[in-house]
């Protein structure tokens, strides 16, 4: 048993790195099946925060250190919608990092923060108040409905 422990926590953490990238992951499912499986709220919460955040910082280090032109040909987005993202990011702040979490749109906008070099400090802040938010809510919603 405790080998399934330490496997089902790797996977949790796994899923929640690779969903925070451009991949198109869900680890919320991950999450939610082993909250059902009695695996502990807080060590679940805590390991998909953490592999969340992580996750998130890597594509603040992609937006950072590649070229845009390089990002922009990787995501096939056009200097239009570049632009308009952009401005997204400046006219709601640096408070919008608290909705990375958000499906679609919260991948490009870690991304975006990199190419934008928003201080790491606030970025890791932000992102994690919002990503631990999300998962504090599944699991009260699934251990609730269980």
């Amino acid at each position: 048993m405790e080998y399934f422990t330490e496997l089902s926590y790797f996977s949790l953490f796994a899923s929640a790195f690779l969903a925070a990238t451009i991949l198109p992951l869900s680890s919320e499912v991950v999450l939610s099946a082993l909250l059902l499986n009695g695996l502990s709220p807080v060590a679940l919460v805590s390991i998909a925060t953490t592999g969340n955040v992580l996750g998130a910082l890597t594509n603040y280090a992609l937006g950072y250190w590649a070229s845009l032109g390089v990002i922009k040909k990787w995501l096939k987005i056009s200097e239009e919608e570049f632009v308009r993202a952009d401005q997204r990011f400046v006219k709601y702040g640096l408070f919008s990092l608290c909705f990375a979490w958000v499906p679609i749109i919260g991948d490009p906008l870690t991304l975006i923060a990199g190419i934008l070099r928003i201080r790491l400090f606030w970025f890791v802040i932000l992102v994690t108040i919002g990503k631990l938010g999300r998962y504090i809510v599944i699991s009260y919603l699934v251990s609730a409905s269980a």
